[in-house]
């Protein structure tokens, strides 16, 4: 644990950006305002931190962005930090701009980089989640998260209403590569006959079969709600599994349009007060830790055990569905 007082703490936004992001910015700033310390914010990431790019930020910089989408300071992959030349010349950046504490907003990449930053760079690293994904370990919900379910859920809900007007089977395709959070919580909260997730095995004949018991009771719509990685082939596949027996498909997929708008009032409760409680951690001299939640509690977690963990999504949500939709 460092025991000196942090006097310039650095700030960047990194990896996909979330609903929240500003939010959590915002607070950030103003709490390190509030305790005299110096706030530099890294444009687009880890990349601003390698190029040297950055701004100075005080109150007034974040001024009315609590509820932007996006992120003021911008976002990017970095691949040069997967390299040891690219973490010596970061580490190199934050030695000279006399940085004592940076804070990480971004996902299981991100935090990643975090940590390999550390072996590099002997100042305090705090990581706060965000990610729509919801998947970082040790902390129940991140930053993000609760926006993109709300626009998937209304996407679902607008499906709804043409499927039964058509008779149709409507697939809806979420992000979600590794992590069915976002297509498990849509499912549940729109009704959907079907959810798949990268967790729970695909079997498309027992999809087909479900799609046939309910016609033969009568049901004419169907929502099937794919999380990208669900299976090899994503959507695609899964609508060419259910046409091969006879029944009509319509796609939609949402892609990024979940990443964008205005964050719902959790996330912004979620970012404001994770990003205050960040800051406070670097002043108790705390690093390498991410600041999350568990249940109303907020935690430090060891950035090891966040990026290892991996929460999983309660997979009882699947059983329970299928009672449900009957």
């Amino acid at each position: 644990m460092n025991t000196q007082r942090p006097r310039r703490i650095g700030v960047l936004t990194s990896g996909g950006d979330a609903p929240g992001m500003n939010a959590c910015l915002r607070a950030i700033v103003r709490t390190a305002v509030y305790h005299n310390l110096e706030v530099i914010g890294f444009q687009r990431g880890y990349c601003g931190v390698l190029l040297g790019e950055y701004l100075t930020l005080d109150a007034r910089s974040v001024a009315n962005i609590i509820h932007r989408g996006g992120t003021i300071l911008g976002s990017a992959r970095c691949p040069e930090m997967h390299h040891v030349e690219g973490l010596e010349r970061a580490a190199s950046t934050l030695k000279g701009l006399g940085i004592d504490a940076l804070l990480v907003i971004g996902g299981n990449g991100s935090m990643q980089g975090a940590l390999s930053l550390a072996e590099h760079w002997s100042g305090q690293i705090i990581g706060l989640p965000g990610t729509i994904d919801n998947d970082l370990g040790g902390t129940d919900w991140t930053i993000g998260f609760f926006t993109a379910l709300d626009t998937a859920l209304d996407a679902a809900d607008r499906l709804r209403d043409t499927a039964e007007a058509f008779d149709r089977i409507f697939l809806l395709e979420v992000m979600g590569r590794h992590a069915g959070w976002i297509a498990l919580f849509t499912g549940i909260g729109g009704g959907a006959e079907e959810i798949l997730i990268p967790e729970h095995a695909y079997d498309p004949d027992t999809i087909v079969k479900r799609i046939k018991e309910s016609r033969s009771r009568g049901k004419r719509s169907h929502i099937v709600v794919v999380a990208e990685g669900a299976c090899e082939g994503g959507v695609s596949r899964v609508a060419a599994d259910i046409e091969g027996h006879g029944f009509e498909t319509r796609t939609c997929v949402l892609g990024h349009v979940q990443r964008g708008g205005s964050p719902v009032a959790l996330d912004r409760y979620l970012a404001t007060e994770l990003g205050v409680f960040a800051v406070q951690a670097a002043l108790d001299g705390k690093s390498h830790v991410l600041a999350g939640k568990q249940g109303k509690t907020n935690q430090l977690i060891p950035l090891r055990e966040a990026v290892d963990g991996n929460n999983q999504p309660p997979m009882h949500l699947l059983e329970i569905n299928r009672f449900l939709v009957t």
